[in-house]
């Protein structure tokens, strides 16, 4: 070998390895983004990256606003076991003509985003730009209804989905399972073919249940709502069976065959969600169509109350060390519940919409304070699909929001086509909420939502420069969520 090609070859090795090392001391956020199915959790995340690489209409994200953000770009995927977000496809979906909003979150995905700073700290500005991975991991939040499955046996599981079943009325579905139900016991021998037929009338009833008043929250296993790889898998084989006797189930009955199959499902499925990905999290935002669940009434309110509670508990919040980190103990040390689509209501009521999902997660707060980690509650639009007019009745002026509805939707007698825009007077929320109430359905007036197409968007202006996307509080948001780590 020549001297020259040696000196070569050590050259590319000592640069690979000063890029390893550079990238393994660079600090790491990982921001897990959940919510449940249509809280808009694909678009937020398609926004934010989009703003932060554009570099524009953050003024509330300090390190933008003070001109510190260098640069923000993508980089490789940094798990090889996680499907990587698909970011360029989002675009080009909300790019298209006319615009669609993507699909919603079926399986776990990752994005690293890497932003270059410069401190606030004159001296370290000096020795250069600081660096952070931003690594962003979207879940279903159907999936967190599994977390509380932990804590229980398939009998304590049976009773407490039968008795939701018989709760309330929802459909077809329904009555199919429960009548399917009816002649069943746990001391029958175990049958493969039962157990297919079981687990498909359930999961039909966890779709109807969703499907018929997505504001409601359907009870889970969350793996039957949005299966993902996991759709045909004898792990999905099992469902709710009336107990019978006080004794243990014995060998070969059918009732030891679906517990057996619910106890691989928690330790197969949901532990190493939570191991692997869950537990990882750093920083975590919660989004929640809290105006769907409003349109729904004060029974889907109250439903989404009571299911934001119960996975809420499985949260690790909790003040970050640098020794809690090396030793593998990290925990969420901050928390943002954000009411979405604050674009389908006017500016006036978006203290109003931040009361009110206070109201749904304020024991879910208080024991995230405790715990020692900062929540904050925001309503906001990751991308703002309505602008703001005012409309005359009368002497009255009333503050509406004008955009293009979907396709489809129904107001009084009128149909729309998805093309021409309208002008929609939503309605107000109440202006205080009633004292000595934490869930305060009762006093909520109707309000008139609709579905609003995305707007017409454009990747890059007449002069070459990236165009940034409108929002309402997407910097507040990445302001609470990463700013500390930008200073």
């Amino acid at each position: 070998m020549r001297i020259l090609d040696l000196a070569d070859s050590t050259a590319d090795a000592v640069r690979s390895a000063g890029a390893y090392l550079s990238d393994w001391m660079t600090p790491t956020i990982r921001l897990g983004v959940t919510g449940f199915a249509r809280s808009g959790k694909t678009v937020f995340i398609t926004a934010l990256v989009r703003n932060l690489m554009a570099g524009g209409r953050l003024p509330f994200f300090a390190a933008m606003a003070e001109g510190r953000i260098r640069r923000a770009y993508l980089e490789p995927q940094p798990d090889d076991d996680i499907a990587r977000f698909g970011y360029e496809e989002h675009v080009r979906e909300l790019i298209a003509e006319p615009p669609r909003w993507p699909d919603s979150t079926r399986q776990i995905s990752q994005l690293r985003l890497s932003i270059e700073y410069a401190s606030r700290n004159p001296l370290r500005r000096a020795l250069g730009h600081g660096r952070v991975h931003l690594d962003i991991v979207d879940y279903p939040g159907e999936w967190l209804i599994d977390l509380p499955l932990l804590e229980l046996t398939f009998r304590a599981w049976s009773q407490q989905a039968l008795a939701e079943a018989k709760a309330r009325a929802r459909g077809q579905a329904q009555r199919a399972w429960l009548a399917f139900l009816a002649p069943l016991n746990a001391e029958m021998p175990a049958d493969e073919q039962l157990a297919l037929t079981g687990a498909q009338l359930f999961a039909d009833y966890l779709g109807e249940a969703r499907a018929s008043d997505p504001a409601r929250i359907a009870p889970g296993p969350g793996r039957f709502l949005w299966p993902g790889d996991l759709a045909g898998s004898p792990l999905l084989t099992f469902f709710p069976l009336p107990p019978s006797g006080e004794g243990g189930l014995k060998h070969g009955t059918l009732g030891a065959m679906l517990s057996r199959r619910f106890e691989s499902y928690k330790a197969r499925v949901v532990k190493p969600f939570f191991r692997d990905h869950f537990a990882r999290l750093d920083r975590q935002i919660v989004l929640i169509d809290v105006l769907s669940a409003l349109n729904g009434g004060p029974q889907a309110l109250t439903d989404l109350a009571q299911a934001l509670d119960a996975i809420l508990k499985c949260f690790r919040p909790g003040a970050n060390s640098w020794l809690s980190s090396m030793l593998g103990g990290r925990r969420i040390d901050r928390v943002l519940f954000a009411a979405t689509k604050a674009d389908h209501l006017h500016h006036r009521n978006h203290d109003r919409l931040e009361a009110l999902l206070g109201s749904l997660v304020d024991q879910a707060m208080t024991r995230t304070r405790a715990a020692g980690a900062d929540v904050k509650v925001l309503a906001l639009a990751a991308l703002r699909a309505t602008r703001e007019a005012e409309a005359r009745a009368g002497a009255e002026r009333l503050p509406c929001i004008l955009g293009v509805p979907m396709p489809g939707q129904r107001l009084g007698e009128r149909v729309f086509d998805g093309v021409s825009e309208t002008a929609l007077f939503p309605g107000d929320l109440p202006s205080a909420l009633p004292e000595n109430q934490s869930l305060p359905l009762a006093a909520i007036d109707p309000v008139s939502f609709l579905s609003f197409r995305p707007p017409r968007l454009k990747l890059a202006g007449p002069a070459g420069d990236w165009l940034a996307w409108p929002h309402i509080r997407l910097d507040r948001a990445v302001d609470f969520l990463i700013g500390d780590q930008l200073t």
